[in-house]
């Protein structure tokens, strides 16, 4: 070893010695800092990740090892030095090691001069260590197989020049073999084989974060077999000029090295194919191990009692920019097979292959292929192709399309990046879906493990009014079946809180059940009320509104099921007609238009639905559907009564109420941008429930840019122009800003708020109650209640809008949980009739005579049309049932109000705009609903697994001045570096010329 570090030694002398080692340096930093903020253009894809690094670094390296290893053997050749090294008694291994180290640390010198650039980034958004420290590993692997294969060209030639060709030629054809432009010519096989073979593709792999024992292997494969040609091919000149000894020992000898030699390169090579087999031997680097399967996802596979089925229908001739992302699917899918522990079976297909699974694949699953466009050398065509994966478990199944897999970045009018956005979690959340789908169909008792108990609290059937008696016969008939059925995991009881005070007290203060009646014609009392139980969780039941024994068996089946883990969960979603949003003059509603043209709430609902059973309803009659779990408000305008009442007795009721609202309405219907005076509707029971929205919106300096028109002067003319600029109204929330003790937020990382409200809590009346700010602007946000939401950049500088006197952090999105006191506690229900007006107690009466009266008459008249038919059928014409209603005083304490202060994110314009501004797909918002649903169900399994998409880590707004600063700063630090790097070899060199001159002054 002490001779191969003073070879060493001796050659990195020789490289700083000359200006080979700066100008390689250089010339690296260069190339590196030129494609990181030019051709990648770094600050313009708005990613904290250092891929701009690396993404050339496979090609780059090709030239510099190849320009670095060209004099190495080559010169020694040409100066006829060789002759000497091969006469000193040092093996040739050694001097091979020792020029190949030094080699290799110049290549290490030089990385390390490029750490400003991730620390750069780390400064500017949330980095993920574990891919940079993979890339960074993956480079200095990649140069060691480069150099050992400059090595061995430079040793068979004595031109510099050819060696510097022959390096580039056979580094080139290295990674040039797993380059899509030769996989996508050969199908999935042949394509993973030649990636397998490709210095490119596996230095890809690596850069991920994903450290595999097959990848390092295959550099270090490389490395020891051009290693050895090059020793090989040094000891065949050491035998040209050997003129002593025997002929036939030299002989013997050169076949044994000849044979050494080829056994080691063939086993260094086979060792590639043998390791392939073994694909569980790799470390996630990765922040969340982005690429191993979550705790989440395994408990959900050990929930499996059948098999479930996991088909990838993957095209042989697919697009270009998708085949690569099918190796990375493979090796997840056969992780879920690992871990599903034989009940989870994986296949993968090509469906073009197989008409017969071609047909099943769209006649039951509804998979088609897609067409692509796609270039070759000689011609641009259309490929259809499938890129689908199934997934089936009993009866349940889910397809995710290419669309849901996969996440794009424009990077200019032609680049696209394209990776997998975040399979584990879309696989996961499929799986998640056909498991409780088939759980929820089946057995309503299928999931539940401890006991459930329902107490009714129901009159007499003698107080009851009609059809209510009927309903009660119906209750204990649907009681006594649910019981047999539930083998000891269901009882029932029934308590009239009427005969006993005490219980009635008892209930009106633990649920705030108050008396029931039909209205003030028959104001008599009664109890109908139903709670389930188990253990210290108490759910509610309420009445259905079309008080059948359908609706009742449906109301009791969903409030058994909520207490089944394993069971898919029902959203109520209430969404307001939006208005046109049109300001660029053109429709911006796409795909989610509503009426009128406006925006809609497609993606919102679309993502709800992949995980829920997804119920719309608006309210007006008074109730939230009896199988909701959850109820989601979004943007309400003027609500009713009884819209108001159905949100305020769901709270009451122990249920979870999910509002985004926002004090101003955004018109973006005009050419301009403008905000006007909206009542939700909402204003003073939100105040009742301890919380504000005020009347204004939040403008903050820490927003993201947003495309929005302005107006300039040329002249007297005036011209309009789009152009995208940082825009105050929508606040960029990240860091402190986003609650890390909540699961809604701690893993978002990054959220736009567009067009929000302040949001005041009301300390006093939320004492008791556990209060937690989800969502906060910066410091230095402030609120405007203008409703001129143009920009006037020459009045307001470069921010375009004058600041407020009230900055601070502004509450932008909360979550509350405990008691809550109904906003009608002591008041009629507005679900009875109304009084007549001017109706005094004696015509009420009179009234109530006559409606009795004419009820009578009514029924008297249809007993004698059946009897006149013989009683062969009931009377054709049918009510609607009677409102039976009463105001529930308070919640218990488990009841959740989450209130966002913006009705617009949401909508598929906000989202739209959002995705413009970041040139990806930006479900930010959606994620943060998705989550807040989770959380409130306490069905959190997938709330880390959520938002871990590749492009969701932004850097923090910067303006133009601050980009330039960092960029400058980069430049100024690689010069730095560099002269660093000669200070420190001049000086260590000034040292050894000193400790030479000691010694000889000592000998002498």
């Amino acid at each position: 070893m002490s001779d191969i570090l003073r070879i060493t030694r001796k050659e990195l002398s020789c490289f700083f010695g000359s200006p080979v080692a700066y100008l390689f340096i250089g010339a690296f930093l260069a190339a590196c800092l030129f494609v990181f903020f030019w051709v990648e253009a770094f600050f313009a894809r708005n990613v904290a990740d250092t891929r701009p690094l690396f993404d050339w670094m496979p090609v780059l390296l090709i030239f510099l090892a190849a320009a670095l290893t060209m004099r190495l053997w080559s010169e020694e050749r040409r100066a006829g030095t060789l002759e000497v090294l091969a006469t000193l008694p040092v093996p040739t291994w050694r001097l091979v090691l020792g020029k190949f180290l030094a080699a290799l640390a110049l290549v290490a010198v030089a990385l390390a001069l490029t750490l400003p650039l991730p620390i750069t980034v780390a400064i500017l958004g949330p980095l993920d260590w574990g891919p940079v420290l993979g890339a960074y590993l993956a480079t200095l692997l990649l140069a060691a197989a480069y150099i050992a294969i400059g090595l061995f060209v430079s040793a068979r030639t004595d031109n510099p020049i050819v060696a510097l060709i022959g390096t580039t030629l056979v580094c080139a054809i290295f990674y040039l073999i797993g380059s899509a432009a030769l996989t996508g010519l050969v199908g999935h096989g042949g394509g993973e084989l030649l990636r397998l073979l490709g210095s490119g593709a596996r230095f890809e792999s690596i850069t991920r974060g994903v450290i595999d024992l097959r990848d390092l292997y295959y550099y270090l494969s490389l490395v020891g077999v051009f290693l050895a040609l090059t020793i090989y091919s040094l000891e065949r000149l050491r035998w040209a000029t050997d003129k002593g000894g025997a002929d036939d020992a030299r002989k013997v000898g050169h076949r044994r090295w000849t044979l050494i030699t080829a056994l080691a390169a063939l086993n260094l090579v086979a060792g590639n194919l043998w390791l392939q087999q073994i694909g569980t031997l790799r470390a996630d680097l990765t922040q969340g191990a982005l690429y191993t399967i979550s705790d989440a996802t395994r408990n959900y596979l050990d929930q499996l009692q059948e098999p479930l089925l996991i088909r990838g229908y993957f095209s042989a001739e697919t697009h270009p920019l998708l085949a690569p992302l099918v190796p990375q699917l493979r090796d997840l899918l056969q992780e879920y097979q690992v871990a599903g522990g034989g009940r989870v079976q994986v296949e993968l297909v090509d469906p073009q292959r197989s008409p017969e699974l071609e047909r099943e694949a769209g006649e039951r699953y509804g998979i088609r292929p897609v067409a692509f466009q796609t270039a070759t050398k000689y011609q641009s065509s259309v490929v259809n192709s499938y890129f689908d994966i199934l997934i089936q478990y009993g009866d349940q199944f889910e397809t995710l399309g290419f669309q849901e897999l996969i996440e794009v970045k424009v990077q200019g009018e032609t680049d696209l990046d394209v990776r997998l956005r975040n399979p584990e979690y879309d696989l996961t959340r499929s799986i998640k879906k056909v498991l409780y789908g088939y759980q929820g169909g089946g057995d309503v008792f299928g999931g539940i493990k401890e006991p459930v108990r329902l107490r009714g609290f129901i009159s007499e059937a003698g107080v009851l009014p009609e059809p209510l008696p009927a309903l009660r016969t119906d209750l204990e008939s649907l009681l006594t079946a649910l019981e047999s059925q539930s083998d000891g995991r269901f009882s029932w009881e029934i308590q009239d809180p009427a005969q006993d005070a005490e219980l009635a007290e008892r209930i009106a203060e633990q649920f705030g059940f108050q008396p029931l009646v039909l209205g003030l014609l028959d104001p008599l009392p009664f109890y109908f009320y139903m709670v389930l139980e188990q253990g210290e969780q108490a759910v509610p039941v309420p009445l259905p509104e079309s008080l059948d024994r359908a609706g009742l068996q449906r109301a009791l089946e969903a409030g058994i099921r909520r207490f089944a883990p394993g069971v898919m969960r029902t959203l109520a979603l209430y969404t307001s007609e939006p208005a046109p949003m049109d300001f660029m003059g053109g429709a911006l509603g796409g795909a989610g238009g509503g009426a009128g043209g406006g925006p809609g709430y497609t993606l919102l609902k679309d993502s709800l639905q992949q995980g829920f059973a997804l119920r719309e309803t608006d309210l007006r009659s008074g109730q939230v559907p009896e199988d909701a779990d959850l109820l989601l408000v979004v943007a309400p305008e003027d609500l009713e009564p009884k819209q108001q009442f159905a949100i305020d007795q769901f709270l009451m009721q122990g249920g979870t109420v999910v509002m985004a609202a926002a004090g101003l309405h955004v018109d973006l219907g005009g050419r301009e941008i403008s905000a006007r005076q909206q009542p939700t509707g909402l204003e003073d029971w939100l105040a009742t429930m301890g919380v504000t929205l005020a009347p204004s919106l939040v403008l903050d300096p820490q927003n993201t840019p947003f495309p929005i028109p302005v107006q300039r002067s040329v002249a007297g003319f005036v011209v309009e122009e789009i152009q995208t600029l940082d825009y105050p109204y929508f606040p960029d929330v990240r860091g402190d800003g986003l609650s890390a003790d909540s699961g809604i937020t701690a893993n978002l990382g990054q959220l736009t708020m567009n067009w929000s409200s302040p949001i005041v809590v009301d300390a006093e009346r939320n004492a008791e109650r556990q209060v937690t700010p989800l969502v906060q602007s910066s410091a230095a946000a402030w609120a405007s209640d203008s409703t001129d939401m143009q920009p006037d950049f020459e009045a307001h500088g470069a921010l375009g809008f004058p600041r407020g006197e009230d900055t601070g952090r502004k509450l932008l999105a909360v979550a509350i949980e405990g008691r809550f006191e109904s906003a009608y506690a002591g008041q009629r229900s507005p679900l009875l009739p109304e009084p007549e007006p001017e109706a005094d107690a004696e015509s009420l009466a009179s009234a109530a005579d006559a409606e009795v009266a004419s009820a009578e008459d009514e029924q008297r008249d249809a007993e004698f049309a059946e009897l006149d038919e013989g009683g062969a059928g009931a009377s054709s014409t049918s009510t609607e049932p009677p409102a039976v209603s009463a105001v529930v005083k308070h919640s218990p304490s488990s009841a959740r109000l989450i209130l966002i202060g913006s009705s617009t994110f949401l909508s598929d314009t906000a989202i739209s705009l959002a995705s413009e501004a970041t040139q990806t797909q930006y479900l930010k918002s959606l994620e943060l609903i998705q989550n807040a649903v989770e959380w409130s169900l306490e069905d959190r399994g997938l709330l880390h697994l959520r938002g871990r998409g590749q492009f969701g880590r932004m850097l923090e707004p910067l303006g133009r001045e601050g980009r330039m600063f960092w960029e400058y700063l980069n430049y100024a630090l690689a010069l730095g570096g560099l002269g660093l790097v000669y200070w420190l070899h001049r000086r260590l060199r000034r040292r050894r010329e000193q400790t030479y001159a000691a010694i000889l002054a000592g000998g002498d």
